[in-house]
Protein backbone atom coordinates (compact mmCIF):
# COMPACT_ATOMS: atom_id res chain seq x y z
CA UNK A 1 0.00 0.00 0.00
CA UNK A 2 1.57 3.31 -1.06
CA UNK A 3 1.65 6.28 1.69
CA UNK A 4 -0.25 8.08 -0.23
CA UNK A 5 -3.40 5.33 0.52
CA UNK A 6 -1.98 5.46 4.18
CA UNK A 7 -2.88 8.90 4.78
CA UNK A 8 -6.94 8.08 3.75
CA UNK A 9 -7.17 5.45 6.24
CA UNK A 10 -7.49 7.76 9.85
CA UNK A 11 -11.38 7.49 9.57
CA UNK A 12 -10.86 3.62 9.36
CA UNK A 13 -8.90 3.39 11.49
CA UNK A 14 -9.76 5.55 14.15
CA UNK A 15 -13.47 3.36 14.22
CA UNK A 16 -11.17 0.55 14.08
CA UNK A 17 -12.58 -0.20 10.25
CA UNK A 18 -9.23 -2.32 9.68
CA UNK A 19 -7.93 -5.67 9.56
CA UNK A 20 -5.30 -6.30 11.33
CA UNK A 21 -2.54 -6.12 8.05
CA UNK A 22 -4.06 -2.56 7.28
CA UNK A 23 -4.15 -1.06 11.05
CA UNK A 24 -0.04 -2.58 11.75
CA UNK A 25 0.91 -0.45 8.52
CA UNK A 26 -1.87 2.42 9.49
CA UNK A 27 0.37 2.58 12.85
CA UNK A 28 3.90 1.82 11.38
CA UNK A 29 3.07 4.90 9.12
CA UNK A 30 1.26 7.48 11.51
CA UNK A 31 4.22 7.05 13.97
CA UNK A 32 5.74 9.17 11.92
CA UNK A 33 3.27 11.44 10.63
CA UNK A 34 2.03 14.01 13.11
CA UNK A 35 -0.78 14.51 10.81
CA UNK A 36 -2.57 11.56 10.41
CA UNK A 37 -2.23 11.22 14.73
CA UNK A 38 -3.72 14.53 15.22
CA UNK A 39 -6.48 13.53 12.46
CA UNK A 40 -7.16 10.24 14.66
CA UNK A 41 -7.34 12.27 17.52
CA UNK A 42 -9.69 14.39 16.67
CA UNK A 43 -11.82 11.77 14.61
CA UNK A 44 -12.13 9.68 17.96
CA UNK A 45 -13.36 12.99 19.96
CA UNK A 46 -15.74 13.27 17.39
CA UNK A 47 -16.92 9.77 17.72
CA UNK A 48 -16.91 9.80 21.24
CA UNK A 49 -19.09 13.07 21.36
CA UNK A 50 -21.87 11.63 19.18
CA UNK A 51 -22.05 8.85 21.86
CA UNK A 52 -23.09 11.23 24.26
CA UNK A 53 -26.09 10.74 23.70
CA UNK A 54 -28.46 9.67 27.08
CA UNK A 55 -30.47 6.37 27.21
CA UNK A 56 -33.47 6.57 29.88
CA UNK A 57 -34.02 3.27 31.92
CA UNK A 58 -36.35 2.46 34.57
CA UNK A 59 -35.21 3.00 37.73
CA UNK A 60 -35.21 -0.52 40.17
CA UNK A 61 -37.78 1.04 42.37
CA UNK A 62 -39.97 1.32 39.83
CA UNK A 63 -42.02 -2.15 40.20
CA UNK A 64 -41.42 -1.83 43.89
CA UNK A 65 -43.25 1.30 44.09
CA UNK A 66 -46.03 -0.03 41.23
CA UNK A 67 -46.71 -2.66 43.69
CA UNK A 68 -46.46 -1.03 46.94
CA UNK A 69 -49.35 1.64 45.16
CA UNK A 70 -51.52 -1.33 44.14
CA UNK A 71 -52.03 -2.51 47.36
CA UNK A 72 -54.23 0.55 47.85
CA UNK A 73 -56.86 -0.77 44.95
CA UNK A 74 -59.24 -2.73 45.98
CA UNK A 75 -59.60 -6.03 43.56
CA UNK A 76 -61.36 -9.00 43.30
CA UNK A 77 -61.34 -11.94 41.12
CA UNK A 78 -64.07 -12.76 38.56
CA UNK A 79 -66.36 -15.09 40.16
CA UNK A 80 -69.93 -16.46 39.18
CA UNK A 81 -73.05 -16.07 41.39
CA UNK A 82 -76.27 -17.20 40.96
CA UNK A 83 -79.43 -15.33 39.80
CA UNK A 84 -81.11 -12.34 42.19
CA UNK A 85 -84.28 -11.37 42.41
CA UNK A 86 -84.58 -8.03 41.43
CA UNK A 87 -84.72 -6.68 45.55
CA UNK A 88 -81.49 -8.36 46.28
CA UNK A 89 -79.97 -7.03 42.76
CA UNK A 90 -81.12 -3.38 44.10
CA UNK A 91 -79.29 -3.79 47.32
CA UNK A 92 -76.42 -5.07 45.69
CA UNK A 93 -76.62 -2.02 42.92
CA UNK A 94 -76.86 -0.37 46.05
CA UNK A 95 -73.82 -2.00 47.42
CA UNK A 96 -71.42 -1.23 44.68
CA UNK A 97 -71.87 2.17 43.67
CA UNK A 98 -70.71 2.97 47.67
CA UNK A 99 -67.72 1.23 46.75
CA UNK A 100 -67.17 2.28 42.96
CA UNK A 101 -66.44 6.21 44.34
CA UNK A 102 -64.10 4.53 46.79
CA UNK A 103 -61.78 2.56 43.98
CA UNK A 104 -62.34 5.09 41.49
CA UNK A 105 -60.40 7.06 43.66
CA UNK A 106 -57.71 4.92 44.99
CA UNK A 107 -57.02 4.51 41.00
CA UNK A 108 -56.89 8.01 40.68
CA UNK A 109 -54.03 8.16 43.62
CA UNK A 110 -52.31 5.17 41.94
CA UNK A 111 -51.94 6.80 38.52
CA UNK A 112 -51.52 10.21 39.81
CA UNK A 113 -48.45 8.92 41.77
CA UNK A 114 -47.19 6.72 38.72
CA UNK A 115 -47.33 10.44 36.57
CA UNK A 116 -45.51 12.44 39.23
CA UNK A 117 -42.85 9.94 38.82
CA UNK A 118 -42.57 9.95 35.41
CA UNK A 119 -42.65 13.64 35.19
CA UNK A 120 -39.50 13.59 38.08
CA UNK A 121 -37.60 10.86 35.90
CA UNK A 122 -38.25 13.05 32.54
CA UNK A 123 -36.89 16.45 34.26
CA UNK A 124 -34.22 13.95 35.46
CA UNK A 125 -33.39 12.71 31.96
CA UNK A 126 -33.46 15.83 30.77
CA UNK A 127 -31.22 16.87 33.38
CA UNK A 128 -28.26 14.43 32.25
CA UNK A 129 -29.20 15.17 28.84
CA UNK A 130 -27.95 18.99 29.12
CA UNK A 131 -25.08 18.10 31.40
CA UNK A 132 -23.72 15.61 28.76
CA UNK A 133 -24.42 18.53 26.21
CA UNK A 134 -22.02 20.93 28.47
CA UNK A 135 -19.41 18.75 28.80
CA UNK A 136 -19.55 17.53 25.30
CA UNK A 137 -19.05 20.83 24.56
CA UNK A 138 -16.41 21.42 27.15
CA UNK A 139 -14.49 18.29 25.36
CA UNK A 140 -14.67 19.80 22.29
CA UNK A 141 -13.31 22.92 22.92
CA UNK A 142 -10.41 21.25 24.97
CA UNK A 143 -9.85 19.16 21.95
CA UNK A 144 -10.35 22.30 19.09
CA UNK A 145 -8.03 24.72 21.41
CA UNK A 146 -5.11 26.42 19.97
CA UNK A 147 -2.80 25.80 22.61
CA UNK A 148 -4.11 22.01 22.70
CA UNK A 149 -1.00 19.62 23.27
CA UNK A 150 -1.17 16.16 23.45
CA UNK A 151 0.61 13.26 24.05
CA UNK A 152 -0.11 9.46 23.05
CA UNK A 153 1.39 6.30 25.01
CA UNK A 154 1.02 3.14 24.57
CA UNK A 155 -0.84 0.69 27.77
CA UNK A 156 -1.09 -2.71 28.63
CA UNK A 157 -2.76 -5.26 26.45
CA UNK A 158 -1.99 -3.22 23.32
CA UNK A 159 -4.49 -0.30 24.42
CA UNK A 160 -3.44 3.10 23.76
CA UNK A 161 -4.06 6.38 25.97
CA UNK A 162 -4.08 10.00 24.62
CA UNK A 163 -3.54 13.15 26.97
CA UNK A 164 -4.83 16.83 25.14
CA UNK A 165 -3.86 19.44 27.22
CA UNK A 166 -4.94 23.50 27.40
CA UNK A 167 -3.28 25.64 29.37
CA UNK A 168 -5.59 28.29 27.94
CA UNK A 169 -9.26 26.39 29.64
CA UNK A 170 -6.49 24.93 31.75
CA UNK A 171 -8.17 21.51 30.88
CA UNK A 172 -7.28 18.27 29.71
CA UNK A 173 -9.04 15.67 27.98
CA UNK A 174 -7.78 11.54 28.21
CA UNK A 175 -8.80 9.32 25.12
CA UNK A 176 -8.30 5.75 25.72
CA UNK A 177 -8.45 2.97 22.89
CA UNK A 178 -8.23 -0.41 22.92
CA UNK A 179 -8.67 -0.48 27.15
CA UNK A 180 -9.70 -3.86 28.38
CA UNK A 181 -12.54 -3.93 30.91
CA UNK A 182 -12.52 -3.69 34.22
CA UNK A 183 -12.87 -6.24 37.00
CA UNK A 184 -16.51 -6.69 37.76
CA UNK A 185 -17.60 -4.36 40.38
CA UNK A 186 -14.35 -1.55 39.52
CA UNK A 187 -13.91 1.01 37.66
CA UNK A 188 -11.01 3.09 35.79
CA UNK A 189 -10.54 6.30 37.67
CA UNK A 190 -8.48 9.21 36.37
CA UNK A 191 -6.30 11.29 38.90
CA UNK A 192 -4.18 14.67 38.16
CA UNK A 193 -0.41 14.38 39.33
CA UNK A 194 0.48 16.98 41.49
CA UNK A 195 3.76 16.23 42.18
CA UNK A 196 3.12 13.18 43.55
CA UNK A 197 0.11 13.88 45.13
CA UNK A 198 -3.00 12.32 43.17
CA UNK A 199 -5.97 14.62 42.95
CA UNK A 200 -9.34 12.50 41.38
CA UNK A 201 -10.05 13.39 37.68
CA UNK A 202 -13.25 11.33 37.23
CA UNK A 203 -14.70 7.96 36.24
CA UNK A 204 -14.82 6.54 33.41
CA UNK A 205 -17.41 4.17 31.81
CA UNK A 206 -16.63 0.65 32.97
CA UNK A 207 -18.29 -0.53 29.64
CA UNK A 208 -16.71 1.07 27.16
CA UNK A 209 -13.02 0.30 25.88
CA UNK A 210 -12.68 3.81 23.58
CA UNK A 211 -13.75 6.64 25.65
CA UNK A 212 -12.83 10.59 25.62
CA UNK A 213 -13.33 11.76 29.34
CA UNK A 214 -12.91 15.53 30.06
CA UNK A 215 -10.98 15.37 33.21
CA UNK A 216 -13.19 16.58 36.28
CA UNK A 217 -11.16 20.09 38.06
CA UNK A 218 -8.66 22.19 36.37
CA UNK A 219 -5.41 21.38 35.33
CA UNK A 220 -3.65 23.77 37.84
CA UNK A 221 -0.28 22.73 38.27
CA UNK A 222 -0.59 19.06 37.62
CA UNK A 223 2.71 17.42 35.60
CA UNK A 224 0.34 14.79 34.47
CA UNK A 225 -2.38 11.77 34.60
CA UNK A 226 -2.81 8.76 36.22
CA UNK A 227 -5.25 6.10 35.85
CA UNK A 228 -6.18 3.54 38.34
CA UNK A 229 -8.49 0.39 38.67
CA UNK A 230 -10.86 1.37 41.96
CA UNK A 231 -14.23 0.04 43.62
CA UNK A 232 -17.52 1.08 41.53
CA UNK A 233 -18.27 4.83 42.61
CA UNK A 234 -14.23 5.57 42.97
CA UNK A 235 -12.08 6.10 45.71
CA UNK A 236 -11.12 9.49 47.37
CA UNK A 237 -7.49 8.65 47.03
CA UNK A 238 -5.71 5.76 44.56
CA UNK A 239 -6.05 2.25 46.11
CA UNK A 240 -4.24 0.33 43.40
CA UNK A 241 -0.89 0.59 41.57
CA UNK A 242 -1.57 2.80 38.46
CA UNK A 243 -2.38 0.78 34.88
CA UNK A 244 -1.56 3.93 33.17
CA UNK A 245 1.28 7.09 34.16
CA UNK A 246 1.33 9.82 31.46
CA UNK A 247 2.90 13.56 31.76
CA UNK A 248 1.26 16.37 30.02
CA UNK A 249 2.58 17.30 26.72
CA UNK A 250 5.07 20.61 27.37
Amino acid sequence: MRTADLHTLTGAYALHALDDDERARFEAHSADCDACTQEVLELRAAAARLALAVTVSPAPALKSEVMRRITAVRQEGPRTVPLARPGRLAARAHRLSRWVPAACLAAAALFGGVAVWQHDRAEEAQDRAQRSERQGDELASVLAAPDARTRTAKLADGATGTVVVSKGLDRAVFIASGMAAPPDGKVYQLWFDDGGSMRSAGLMDPGRTDEAVLMRGPVDRASGVGVTVEPAGGSTEPTSAPVALLDFPA
